[in-house]
């Protein structure tokens, strides 16, 4: 995919990219795809993935109680447990502002270790990333941001999150549909939004604006980016998915360079 080729002139020293189709699929690749870098919160995307298996597994419910007072493992993947961003200070009650929080998915990965008897990060390993072959992936922080991961890796989970097979697709489906839908919030970055939509887990996109994906993503448009210059983002409506890791820490590059790189692998899909 040529569209691709655009990251060779962002002021990353190193990035990489791919196009996962629905099937499973790469479209296309390019850069040093088996290279890691480290995630930031796109990091947030397996831990969500890894606590959505806990509940089908039993380990835990959406409902358990986490967090502060009222708060249950669904308030903290949907960012509306009133935690701060990187502290445990209550800012809000449980369900009535959505407030970015890294604290929130330590919270998350602490619950997930007490009630499976094993750390957070092995949880991941056995739940996510030994199923899917990402060998190249490791938690070596928190579960909000301590992510590392190359190309390669992401585009498996991509390919997974398109046709789950770790987990049921409705329970996907449910995930990456609005919860505590109405509540505004600051999306990192990119200033307030309202509504600041998000899943569990998942920020969704609809009609944000600003926001980290193109101006012709469809609305059903779920992800993540990082402030370590990563995203991943899921278009069903293009059925297709794209990973994009770089060594350049998010800022205004990024908000100029990201949409438009978006539109033009959406305008070749279609295009195909």
């Amino acid at each position: 995919m040529r569209s691709l080729e655009r990251i060779d002139q962002w002021p990353a020293p190193h990035a990489a990219a791919a196009v996962v189709r629905a099937d499973g699929t790469v479209a296309g690749s390019h850069g040093d795809t088996a290279r890691t870098f480290r995630l930031a919160s796109v990091t947030k995307l397996l831990t969500a993935y890894a606590a959505l298996i806990g509940v089908e597994e039993g380990v835990v419910e959406l409902d358990t109680p986490a967090g502060p007072e009222g708060s249950t493992i669904r308030h903290l993947l949907a960012h509306t447990a009133g935690l701060g961003f990187d502290s445990d200070r209550v800012m809000a009650q449980p369900g009535t502002r959505r407030m970015y929080s890294n604290a929130g998915f330590q919270v998350l990965g602490d619950a997930l270790a007490e009630h499976s008897g094993i750390p957070f990060a092995e949880y991941l390993s056995e739940a996510v990333l030994a199923p899917l072959g990402m060998t190249s992936t490791r938690l070596e922080g928190s579960p909000g941001a301590g992510g590392v991961s190359s190309v390669d890796d992401l585009v498996r989970f991509a390919a997974e999150l398109q046709a789950p097979k770790l987990l049921d697709p409705a329970t996907l489906r449910a995930a990456t549909t609005v919860a505590f839908p109405g509540l505004n919030g600051v999306l990192p970055g990119l200033g307030h939004q309202k509504p600041n939509d998000w899943g569990l887990g998942f920020e969704i996109r609809d009609s944000k604006s600003p926001h980290w994906t193109g101006a012709d993503s469809s609305p059903r448009t779920f992800g993540h980016f990082g402030q370590s210059g990563t995203f991943l983002w899921v278009d069903p409506d293009a059925a297709a998915a794209c990973v994009v890791l770089t060594d350049l820490d998010f800022g205004p590059w990024a908000i100029e360079a990201w949409p438009p790189f978006t539109d033009a692998v959406l305008a070749e899909l279609r295009a195909a």
